[in-house]
């Protein structure tokens, strides 16, 4: 399959296309807020992101800015990045409303991707809303993928149909 035709990014705006693969770690200070069953779940300065060829970026919040009673533990659900390691998963439950699995993060990354210990990231698609600096969150699409889509950033997307090949 042929790699897609990239948009041409305007001032201001980032290509998915210019990212690295192997992804690039880097700490954001925009503010990330993620709003879940009318609760306030993330409010945080001091995220970091993943930037990776193809993907919009993924953010992963500090335990410190996650309202972390809200977080049930998943023992049954990992995964495996082959550039950060084993993942573990976290049920979202605020009063009675639950999603299942829909975050994740790295108990012990491997050490280009030590400084995400313990952070987390959210799936956006289920949220209420996810705003990063005021904006509102896209999903990346395909429910697979945890990348966030802003303004900034152009694509075309993995995760639109007929991109597992890219």
């Amino acid at each position: 399959m042929m790699k897609p035709q990239p948009m041409q990014p305007k001032p201001g705006q980032e290509s998915v296309w210019d990212y690295p693969r192997p992804p690039r770690l880097e700490d954001c200070n925009k503010h990330i807020q993620i709003i879940f069953n009318s609760k306030t779940i993330v409010d945080t300065r001091n995220a970091k992101r993943v930037l990776e060829t193809s993907h919009p970026p993924v953010y992963y919040m500090p335990p410190a800015d996650i309202q972390m009673e809200y977080l049930i533990l998943q023992t049954s659900q990992s995964s495996f990045c082959e550039w950060k390691g084993n993942a573990k998963y976290y049920t979202l439950r605020v009063c009675d409303r639950e999603v299942q699995n829909v975050a994740w993060f790295y108990p012990e990354p491997t050490s280009r991707f030590a400084s995400i210990k313990n952070y987390v990231a959210f799936y956006a698609h289920p949220m209420d809303v996810c705003y990063v600096d005021g904006e509102k969150v896209t999903p990346q699409p395909g429910n697979f993928y945890g990348g966030w889509v802003t303004n900034e950033i152009v694509g075309p997307f993995k995760g639109v149909p007929g991109s597992w090949g890219w």
